[in-house]
C-alpha cells in the first residue's frame, strides 16, 4: 500500500487536497486521482494540487492541477493562492513572492502581510485559436446553439483555461445545473469551457457562479472571476477594479486593458492534513 501525505486546503469554498511532489514520490494514476477526488470513498475535494520541482531554473516550482474527473488541466485560481500558502507553511520556500510553471505558463503569486494571496493571472487571450474556441474571427460575444431553438451570447476568453462568460438579469436564477455541461462540452470548445453566469451590480461588483469543467458547479472559481471581470470591463461595462461576490465568499480583480495582466487577490485557508493510503498499482 502506498500512503501519501497530503494537506486539505480551500479557497472561497473551492477546495484542494495539495499534494508535495518534492518531498515525496507522487506517481497517481487518472482512477487513483478520481477516487482521491471523491467525496464518500476518498479524501474529497474540487481539484487535486501537485506541487513539483521547477522544470526551469529561473522559476521556483512547477504546479500541476487535477479535476475531480482525474483530467489534467491548465490552471486554477483559487488553487494557485493555496499553492502559495502551502509551499511557505510546508518550509519548500521561504520567500513570500514565486514564479511557477503551469500548463497554462508562469504565474507569479505573492502571500500578503493580512494573509491573503495576490496572483498575476498573466495576461487574458481572446483570439479563438489561443482559447481554443472554433470561430473564424475574434469577436466580443459570440452566439452558441446549445439545443434546437437555444442561443446564448457568451464573452469566450482564455486565462490559461476556456472561459465562456453569460450576463445575466439574476444569477440565482441563472440556468447554470441545466445548460452548464452543455456549454463545458459544446463542440466549438475543443478542450471544453468554463461556463460563467455573472450578474453586474454596479461598476465595481460582479456577483457570479461558475460551472468548472470537469467538475461541475464550485463555489468559487479564481480563474472564472478574472475572466467574467475581464469580459464586463472589455465590454465597457465594469471599471478596472471589481469585487465578484461568489458563493463562497469575495474576490477582488483588477485589468486595465489589453496586453496586461490580470491581478486576483483573496483568501487561502489550511483544513487539516492527513495521510492517504492510495490503492495498490
Amino acid at each position: 500500500m502506498r500512503r501519501l501525505a497530503f494537506t486539505k486546503m480551500q479557497g472561497l469554498g473551492n477546495d484542494f487536497v495539495v499534494l508535495d511532489g518534492v518531498s515525496q514520490d507522487v506517481q497517481l494514476s487518472r482512477d487513483d486521482l478520481r477516487l482521491l477526488a471523491d467525496r464518500h470513498f476518498g479524501v474529497g475535494c474540487d481539484q487535486i494540487l501537485l506541487v513539483e520541482r521547477a522544470v526551469s531554473p529561473e522559476n521556483d516550482f512547477r504546479y500541476r492541477i487535477f479535476n475531480a474527473d482525474g483530467g489534467e488541466v491548465q490552471q486554477c485560481g483559487n488553487g494557485a493562492r493555496c499553492f502559495v500558502r502551502f509551499v511557505r507553511e510546508r518550509g519548500l520556500a521561504d520567500k513570500d513572492e514565486l514564479r511557477v510553471e503551469t500548463l497554462g505558463g508562469i504565474i507569479e503569486p505573492r502571500l500578503l502581510p493580512n494573509g491573503e494571496v495576490t496572483v498575476n493571472m498573466g495576461v487574458p487571450r481572446f483570439e479563438p485559436a489561443a482559447i481554443p474556441f472554433v470561430a473564424d474571427d475574434e469577436q466580443r460575444e459570440y452566439t452558441l446553439a446549445l439545443n434546437p431553438g437555444e442561443f446564448v451570447h457568451v464573452s469566450v476568453l482564455s486565462m490559461g483555461n476556456p472561459h465562456a462568460v453569460q450576463f445575466v438579469a439574476d444569477v440565482e436564477r441563472a440556468p447554470v445545473l441545466t445548460q452548464g455541461s452543455a456549454v463545458e462540452r459544446h463542440a466549438r470548445f475543443p478542450e471544453g469551457a468554463n461556463a460563467g453566469y455573472a450578474q453586474i451590480v454596479d461598476r465595481g461588483r460582479l456577483k457570479l457562479r461558475v460551472w468548472e469543467r470537469g467538475v461541475g458547479e464550485t463555489l468559487a472559481c479564481g480563474t472564472g472571476a478574472c475572466a467574467a471581470a475581464v469580459a464586463g470591463i472589455e465590454r465597457g461595462m465594469l471599471d478596472a477594479s471589481v469585487r465578484i461576490a461568489m458563493r463562497g465568499g469575495i474576490l477582488a480583480v483588477d485589468w486595465h486593458g489589453r496586453n496586461t495582466p490580470v491581478m486576483m487577490t483573496g483568501p487561502a485557508v489550511t483544513v487539516f492534513d492527513g495521510i492517504w493510503d492510495a490503492p495498490p498499482q
